[in-house]
């Protein structure tokens, strides 16, 4: 089970994106010789912006290519595409990240954190798609998360980024 988190912003109502919501979990490999864990954030909306959900799905399209992103199954390395302004730092079992559009501190389990820091990034999505279900504070459960995630038109739907993970150098 995993929470979401909710990035706010002032006046938010009056806003075509609506509430933005961060979700974090890991794969789970079958055995030790499996592939690496993989760690994964999801941004999406709740679908309550100003002009209702549709447009809020536009104006967050819109937001997302304005920064370089594309919508479909192309994966985007932003170790290597540097111009995208998108960052990731993971400290104290938290994900910050920073997006032009917005800011948001999000708690990971301590497992999250060391498959971030071992594979030193984490898989972003940002979907298209509202889930207004998936509400700040009430549990998410692995069967709804993976329900919403196989669904091959919210995966067309979405934006896809492999993360450089950042540390607090000391």
């Amino acid at each position: 089970m995993t929470s979401s988190t909710t990035a706010t912003t002032p006046g938010r109502q009056e806003s075509l994106l609506g509430t933005l919501t961060v979700i974090p979990w890991a794969n789970e490999p079958e055995s030790e010789a499996d592939a690496p864990v993989t760690p994964f954030l999801m941004v999406y909306s709740l679908g309550d912006g100003r002009d209702g959900p549709e447009a809020g799905a536009e104006a967050f399209r819109g937001e997302l290519e304005k920064i370089g992103l594309t919508i479909g199954d192309r994966v985007a390395d932003l170790a290597r595409e540097t111009r995208i302004p998108i960052t990731l730092l993971v400290e104290a079992e938290q994900a910050v990240l920073n997006m032009p559009f917005m800011k948001v501190q999000c708690p990971v389990p301590p497992e999250w954190e060391k498959a971030a820091h071992e594979s030193g990034k984490a898989y972003l999505i940002c979907a298209l798609r509202p889930w207004p279900e998936a509400v700040h504070g009430k549990p998410v459960g692995e069967e709804r998360l993976r329900a919403f995630l196989a669904d091959e038109e919210m995966v067309a739907q979405s934006a896809h980024c492999l993360l450089p993970v950042r540390r607090v150098r000391t």
